[in-house]
């Protein structure tokens, strides 16, 4: 009896943690599905219009994608900063610090605007035909202009999800990706009168969208009573270059990291891009998939980070470290079921994006091989958010380069490429096949790596609390 009781009381608490994480992370999942579904409505509508349409935006979305996650990292040391304030009870620092973020957001988004108009110079060297290269320059050019909206509203989205209000951020991006599709049928088409834009309209919609998506945050920021004890907008304030900078040092390595693991698939694409149509199509179909299935396991990492925070600002490192492995242990319960989901049906997921049989029967391989890194891409982007929580963001930054550039992207290279330099590679290329052999050994190490800094760091927490206790 005594055992039984003894079991109850301590799985209780576990029970009673996954309950607020889940509240607090569901609606950020659908909030992230609703994002990745204004480029997925930006592919489909252009794939109606024309071949040049489509090549359009896809190399312009590929620029922009890179430069959006990018920017999306380095904002996400205001949930560190904001969770820490929050768990503290210093609300009026939280005032503060949202008022500073929002200049740090203005100044990485308009870095990020001008590297995107930079980018589109490389259109003109990659051998592209002159039309394409030109649509897709003015494409980025104008999508290009969201960039400084998108990098204030990621510092209240920020803000937001760390004070537990996180349905606003569903909300608003269904209402976005609502926006977003209306806008492009309108313009893509050249629907009520307006000229048929292609690939333009997908751009205006997008940036406008964002510029809107920005404002109706600020507006239910300003209405809802939520959001009173900790109300940003109570003044203006210049900005404080040292708390900025403050900011940009942990936020920068997170955006590293980002821009390396998105990189690190981006050029993967590029080389298996020579293999030929089936090889590429094949790997961009298993590569959709799973980044939409990866969001689970992202918005969960979020919530982990935001919750370790608030225990941190509380100076309760035990129970930071009891969410913080709650939060993984979620994750990687997660991952099992996404892998066998996955293995069992790969080539049911194959055959709803393509009746082409070879395609099929390559993504079928391919979405194996995402089957079995499920595991530790959810331990690592659990873990990884974990470590922000505590407001440490150079390890994950080291480990993840780590695991894509000096693991996943050469293993690739040599399996996928079979090089005549390396002497111990594969008699022959064994294409996109190589590639993903790579990025599962990178993931592997990434979590290991990261499950076992984590440890560590959830571990020195508690020893340095209980010295000063």
């Amino acid at each position: 009896m005594t055992s039984t009781v003894t079991t109850t009381h301590a799985s209780t608490p576990i029970r009673t943690e996954i309950a607020t994480l889940w509240r607090l992370s569901w609606p950020m999942l659908v909030g992230q599905l609703a994002t990745v579904g204004m480029g997925v409505a930006d592919v489909a509508m252009t794939g109606h219009v024309s071949a040049a349409e489509l090549a359009a935006v896809s190399l312009g979305t590929s620029v922009w994608s890179i430069i959006l996650v990018t920017v999306m990292g380095i904002m996400m040391a205001v949930n560190s900063v904001v969770s820490h304030e929050m768990g503290a009870g210093r609300f009026d620092k939280i005032s503060h610090s949202v008022r500073e973020s929002l200049w740090m957001g203005l100044l990485v988004g308009v870095a990020g605007c001008l590297a995107a108009n930079a980018c589109a110079l490389l259109f003109d060297h990659i051998g592209l035909e002159q039309a394409v290269a030109d649509r897709a320059k003015t494409f980025l050019h104008i999508i290009s202009l969201g960039m400084p909206a998108f990098g204030c509203y990621r510092a209240l989205y920020g803000y937001t999800t760390s004070i537990n209000q996180t349905k606003p951020i569903m909300i608003i991006a269904i209402c976005g990706l609502l926006y977003n599709v209306m806008l492009n049928w309108v313009l893509v088409f050249g629907k009520f009168g307006f000229p048929q834009l292609g690939a333009l309209g997908c751009a205006i919609s997008t940036a406008s969208g964002v510029w809107l998506m920005l404002a109706a945050m600020v507006g239910w920021i300003r209405v809802s009573g939520a959001y009173r004890a900790t109300y940003p907008f109570t003044h203006w304030e210049g900005p404080n270059w040292s708390e900025i900078g403050s900011m940009l040092r942990l936020g920068l390595p997170i955006g590293v990291t980002h821009f390396a693991e998105v990189s690190a698939f981006g050029i993967v694409s590029l080389l298996v891009a020579r293999f030929g149509v089936v090889q590429v199509s094949a790997h961009q179909i298993a590569l959709n998939f799973i980044s939409l299935v990866f969001m689970v396991p992202l918005s969960f990492g979020i919530g982990t980070l935001t919750r370790v925070g608030q225990a941190m600002g509380e100076g309760n490192p035990v129970r930071a470290r009891f969410v913080a492995w709650t939060g993984t242990g979620l994750c990687v319960f997660f991952g099992l079921l996404s892998a066998v989901f996955i293995a069992l049906f790969r080539w049911q997921v194959a055959a709803m994006y393509t009746s082409d049989k070879a395609v099929q029967a390559t993504c079928a391989m391919l979405l194996l091989f995402a089957a079995i890194f499920q595991l530790s891409d959810s331990t690592q982007v659990a873990a990884a958010s974990s470590i922000r929580g505590y407001k440490v963001t150079r390890s994950p930054m080291l480990i993840q380069m780590i695991a894509f550039w000096g693991v996943a992207l050469p293993v690739g290279w040599i399996l996928g490429l079979a090089p005549d330099w390396f002497p111990w590679g594969p008699s022959a290329p064994m294409q996109a096949t190589g590639f993903w052999i790579g990025l599962v050994l990178g993931l592997t190490v990434a979590a290991v790596l990261l499950a076992w800094s984590l440890n560590n760091l959830s571990k020195l927490r508690v020893r340095e609390a209980q010295a000063k206790g």
